[in-house]
This record gives structure tokens, sequence and C-alpha cells, in this order.
């Protein structure tokens, strides 16, 4: 199909985008890498009347360290630029879901700040960003800039806490602790694809931190996190799950609730019983490859 007419403006900075935006007219809509927004235009299941395209913006592209050891990616930055950094090996769960993440034209085109904006409930970077507390900063004309946490970003299918007048102008990923400064730490993230799209039926990132005993030995989980897509109408954290393991639950027993309090989707790819099947599947499969990686 075509898309229903829009105008369009290519903005030539930052402070352009956020002048064309500031009126938060619900019928402007931002363009990143475009893999999202232009398939669902093309289905008329998205009809904006402007659309201000970002995509020339270098200012909102490449990978930066931080002082304290975080990453700094641009919201611009493209899947295919993320998979091609070295120091993304180091954060296991992302370096895991990348790969699985559209197809390689997607990979080249799509951008990690477009994506995170749409908020599909079964994108494979939500488990990964909430998993390893990504951080998403924003930008308004009027308001100047604020962080949101991955935890308080994701407010439904396909919505985020991020304003209409805002645009994404970082991602920031925490480092993981270096073993002689504390716990030691390691992430995974594993999914079944629905394989026509390549989205998950189910996805799981776990982040661990183990701390070691005065014998030398490993000792209990000093942190927890486990974050699931695909499954339920955003991606979420399976607090009871983390709970759980953090007080000595057996992983086996506590996977149990790792659909508690979700209303499971259900559809011809998967109804909701083999769906929260899969779920346990893969927070087991992506637990057992961060304890390995743990050491």
């Amino acid at each position: 199909m075509i898309p229903a007419a829009f105008e369009y403006t290519r903005a030539t900075s930052i402070d352009e985008a956020l002048a064309l935006i500031a009126a938060a007219d619900p019928s402007i809509r931002v363009l990143a890498g475009g893999q999202s927004l232009i398939p669902l235009m093309k289905l008329r299941l998205a009809r904006p009347e402007r659309l201000v395209d970002l995509g020339r913006l270098e200012a909102l592209r490449g990978i930066r360290d931080l002082t304290g050891g975080p990453l700094a990616i641009g919201p611009l930055t493209t899947w295919a630029e993320l998979l091609a950094d070295a120091r993304i090996v180091e954060h296991g769960a992302l370096a895991d879901a990348l790969p699985v993440i559209g197809d390689v034209q997607v990979r080249n085109r799509g951008t990690i700040g477009g994506s995170l904006a749409h908020a599909d409930p079964a994108s494979d970077i939500a488990a990964p960003a909430l998993a390893l507390g990504l951080e998403v900063t924003v930008r308004s004309a009027a308001r100047g800039e604020r962080s949101i946490a991955a935890t308080e970003l994701f407010a439904g299918p396909f919505a985020t806490t991020i304003e209409p007048d805002e645009i994404v102008t970082e991602v920031r990923l925490p480092s993981p602790a270096a073993p002689q400064a504390g716990p030691r730490t390691a992430s995974a993230y594993r999914s079944l694809p629905q394989p026509a799209s390549g989205y998950p039926i189910a996805g799981v990132a776990v982040s661990l931190s183990q701390s070691r005993g005065a014998n030398g030995r490993s000792g209990a989980y000093a942190t927890c996190a486990i974050a699931v897509t695909g499954v339920g109408e955003q991606p979420y954290r399976a607090d009871e799950v983390e709970a759980a393991i953090l007080a000595g639950t057996p992983f086996a027993d506590a996977v149990q609730s790792i659909t508690s309090g979700q209303r499971v989707a259900s559809d011809i790819h998967a109804d909701r019983d083999y769906r929260a099947a899969m779920a346990a599947v893969m927070a087991r499969r992506a637990f057992e490859a961060a304890v390995a990686r743990l050491g």
C-alpha cells in the first residue's frame, strides 16, 4: 500500500528538530531509521501529517566512553554499528540480542533510539534495556534535558513516557563491574523468534552479579534482573522471579511466576499457554548462559 499524504521536513540540527515538534502536535512524528514507522504508514496504521526526519544529524550518532565506564550511544546509531563495536561484547545480553534483530537490511538502517521510542511490545532490544539498566536521555525545547530509566520508559503497547515535544538525544549503557571492583556481573538474552517476522514469541534477558566469599568461592547472587519481551502488553521486569532468586529459591521453582501479573498475549503465532511456557524456557536458557559467563 501507499502511505497517506504527509509533509516532510529534514532537520539540519537538534535545535531545529525540537522547534519543529515544540507544539507537541500528535500529527507530527519524528523519523529515525524508519524501519518501524514507515511500514506502519504503508499499511495506514500510522497516518502522521508531517514527518520530521532526524536521519542526517551526525550529533545523534556514534558510541563514546563516559567517565566511570558507561557507554553513551547516539540514538541514531544503527544495530550494525553496535554489532561492529568491540565494547558491546562486554554487555552479554545486548550482544546476544543484536544479531537477531530484524534482518541485515533492518540492522543497517534501524536505530537503537528509534526502536526504544517506538516501544514495540515484542522488541528484542527491550529486554536487555530493562535488565542492563539502560537510561534514555530526552530533550525538549521548553524543558531541556531529562533522563528516563528503562524501567520507567515503557508505558504500554507502542507507548512510552517520552513526551510529544521531546526527542531522544542519548542512550546510556552502564558498564559491567570489573571483577576486582566488586561483585562479578554477567548477562545473557535468549528468545524464541517467530519464523516469518523474527520478532520474539518470548524473549528474556537475565543480568546477575555475584560476590566471592572469604574462601574465594562464589557466594549468593548480589543482584538479579530478569526482563521479558514478546509476552505481555509491554516489556517488563519479572520482579517476583528476581526476588525469589535473591532469596535463594531454586531457579526451576522461581521461574514459575515469570508471567505473574501479566496479561499474556495470544495470537495466531502462539496461544497464552504456549507463550507463557516459552517465557519460562527462554528464562532458564538466559539464566544458565549468564551463570556460565560468571565463571
